[in-house]
């Protein structure tokens, strides 16, 4: 077993980032629980098709209007106690969504409110999660690092969690809840046991800037750092382009691919599968192409899957392509976040962060409606080709100043 760990998390990362490590892998099994398990709760409770899809809108606004202010806090007060503060106020919607199931009282508008809440937390909570491995590790171990968090986020949030939601679902409405409770208390009680340096912003209380200044301040670093803001400006367009294309990817595997109604999960399953492999192979590509590089390649890989989706209608054609796609997703996101990380100070690590969750989900939400609207008037291969379109446009315009990004030694 100490094999095992050693290989998996190597001594030189602490063992503060270790506890970081267990607890992010055990949040993230309770999230993809609750991927699965809040939509099927709200659809128990009515069948309106309206408020049933208020579920998804209600974990993607939260990001978008509450992720600057997290960024603020996490960047203003102790990120150990407001980790463990948003996961527990978390613990406590759930224990009343539970309480009110077991009365036989939860209603759908209770539901959703308790769904909302829970989003809400959890903005503060990731936010924050995501300031704390340059905090733990050395600059150089963070590539590492941040491929040790995310194989958790596709393994056990993507892959591992929604099925098992579902299926703990299909036994009683309230078991999925109980667990993320369970597992939201286990990963604060690995939390609790991590010790982080200061980070830089332990002002007096009269001081203190106001929210809005500081707000100003992280964006206007980030208008003002090339790289950072390059990458924020990639998350932003390639979301749009992404969210247009998935918006419509359970009609494209039905329809178009001819897969039928398991299409959706066959074809996310095999980009599960893709990032799993990802994990594995991240180290040996880090160790024979830049950083900087890795990025270059991503964005070509991701442009030629809106064309090859486009232009395919075969499953046999389409499905290495995901398989593929679910490689680049893992190893964008954790180079992405590791040449952020090392570019950033760490008393704006939270601001800057939150500017790139909201550009994330901007897009995803912007590209979504965007993907509707050309699906109803021109075909379910619509928004994969303007995705493509537009992927291929900004690769071509962005390319010179990707090379300010692939100086990775001065990030």
């Amino acid at each position: 077993m100490s094999t095992l760990v050693q290989t998996l998390v190597p001594a030189r990362l602490g063992t503060g980032f270790r506890w970081l490590l267990a607890s992010s892998w055990t949040t993230n099994l309770g999230d993809g629980i609750a991927a699965a398990a809040g939509p099927l709760l709200v659809a128990s409770l009515t069948d309106d098709p309206f408020l049933i899809s208020l579920a998804a809108l209600l974990t993607w606004a939260p990001p978008l209007v509450c992720g600057l202010w997290a960024g603020v806090l996490s960047d203003r007060h102790n990120r150990r106690l407001i980790l463990l503060g948003a996961n527990a106020f978390r613990g406590v919607v759930l224990l009343a969504m539970i309480a009110a199931l077991a009365a036989g009282r939860l209603t759908v508008e209770a539901a959703l409110i308790g769904l909302g809440l829970i989003s809400t937390a959890e903005v503060f909570a990731d936010n924050t999660s995501g300031t704390l491995a340059p905090m733990l590790v050395h600059r150089d171990d963070l590539a590492l690092a941040n491929a040790r968090l995310q194989t958790g986020f596709i393994t056990l949030n993507q892959l591992a969690g929604p099925p098992l939601g579902a299926a703990l679902f299909t036994v009683g409405r309230a078991w999925p809840l109980v667990s993320e409770v369970l597992l939201v208390g286990a990963g604060m009680l690995l939390v609790s046991r991590m010790t982080l340096p200061p980070h830089g912003r332990d002002r007096a209380a009269g001081a203190r800037r106001n929210v809005w200044h500081e707000i100003v301040e992280g964006l206007r670093w980030v208008r003002h750092h090339p790289p950072v803001r390059t990458l924020c400006l990639i998350v932003l367009v390639f979301n749009l382009a992404f969210g247009a294309a998935w918006s419509v990817l359970v009609l494209y595997a039905s329809d178009r691919l001819g897969l039928g109604a398991f299409g959706f999960g066959l074809v996310t399953g095999v980009a599960a599968v893709g990032g799993v492999v990802g994990t594995v192979a991240y180290g040996r590509l880090t160790a024979r192409i830049s950083l900087g590089n890795l990025m270059r390649i991503g964005l070509i890989i991701e442009t030629l899957t809106h064309l090859v989706l486009a232009a395919t209608t075969s499953p046999w054609v389409a499905l290495p392509m995901f398989f593929v796609f679910g490689v680049h997703e893992f190893v964008w996101g954790t180079t992405s976040a590791t040449v952020r990380q090392r570019a950033v100070p760490t008393e704006l690590q939270g601001r800057v962060n939150a500017v790139n969750t909201i550009c994330m989900f901007g897009g995803l939400v912007i590209g979504a409606a965007a993907g509707g609207v050309l699906a109803k008037q021109y075909g379910i291969a619509a928004p994969f080709w303007a995705a493509f379109g537009a992927s291929a446009v900004f690769v071509v315009l962005l390319w010179p100043q990707m090379t300010r990004i692939a100086h990775d030694d001065q990030l």
